[in-house]
């Protein structure tokens, strides 16, 4: 069991605290009807697009991330946080944050909440810029949500900007 086990933060300082080696990271954008996945290397330097796991009830998605993390050897998981443009949160956020502590129990990992205000939006210019067709890019874009999530909370984890 990870020191950190039960953790979910919105703090990257806190989250940082529980991880000081570092350790493999499992990113996470929750949809309604997906989970994008990504995963980054153990030095917090860049993070990649993974799967896309069609949503069910928890019980089977926390089997399927279960296996994902013990397979990457995973210490923590970062998920992201639909706050609204104005920062405020209404009722995903709190669903993503139900989803969180629940996830983080049952996997025994901590949790980053982190802001994905424009990960979707980045992770569809990006891939437009790699000239993906509009099917690729709809079958992807949870993935790629999930790398830019990751990314963007792995580059502050890495160089310390709390």
């Amino acid at each position: 069991m990870d020191g950190g086990a039960g953790l979910v933060t919105d703090n990257a300082l806190t989250y940082g605290d529980v991880l000081p080696e570092g350790g493999a990271l499992l990113g996470l954008d929750l949809g309604t009807k997906t989970i994008g996945v990504a995963t980054c290397d153990a030095g917090w330097r860049y993070a990649t697009a993974g799967k896309t796991i069609a949503r069910g009830k928890f019980t089977k998605d926390c089997c399927i991330l279960r296996a994902l993390a013990t397979e990457r050897s995973i210490r923590g998981l970062v998920i992201g946080l639909p706050r609204n443009m104005d920062g405020t949160e209404g009722p995903r956020a709190q669903a993503s944050r139900a989803y969180a502590r629940n996830l983080s129990a049952a996997l025994e990992l901590p949790v980053l909440l982190w802001d994905e205000r424009w990960s979707t939006s980045s992770a569809e210019a990006a891939m437009i810029g790699q000239d993906m067709s509009r099917s690729k890019r709809a079958a992807r874009i949870d993935s790629h949500a999930a790398a830019v999530i990751l990314q963007g909370a792995i580059d502050t984890l890495a160089g310390g900007g709390f």
